[in-house]
């Protein structure tokens, strides 16, 4: 059975053994991605983590990071009067 952390500040939830981990990995990688972390131990000395990923963080995005670099045909929104008849219904 995992043992529970003893101190409310301490940075892992709870506490399981090498053995432990090899035995449960699937449901132990699921309880992290739901923001558990835990600490693995072996001989009852912590040797790793197992927590969570930190929020995906991205760059602010730069208006007119991309200026001159796209082109666009004048006509680009106009669509050819067949296909414009075609999703009107009417026969060509």
């Amino acid at each position: 059975m995992p043992q529970q952390s003893a101190s409310p500040s301490a940075p892992s939830d709870r506490r399981v053994g090498v053995r432990e981990l090899r035995s449960n990995l699937t449901a132990l990688l699921r309880e992290a991605a739901q923001g558990q972390s835990i600490a693995i131990t072996s001989h009852g000395k912590v040797v790793a983590e197992l927590r969570p990923p930190p929020p995906e963080q991205r760059a602010p995005r730069k208006p007119g990071g991309m200026e001159g670099q796209i082109w666009m045909a004048d006509d680009f929104d106009e669509l050819p009067p067949d296909i414009l008849a075609a999703m009107e219904g009417e026969d060509g």
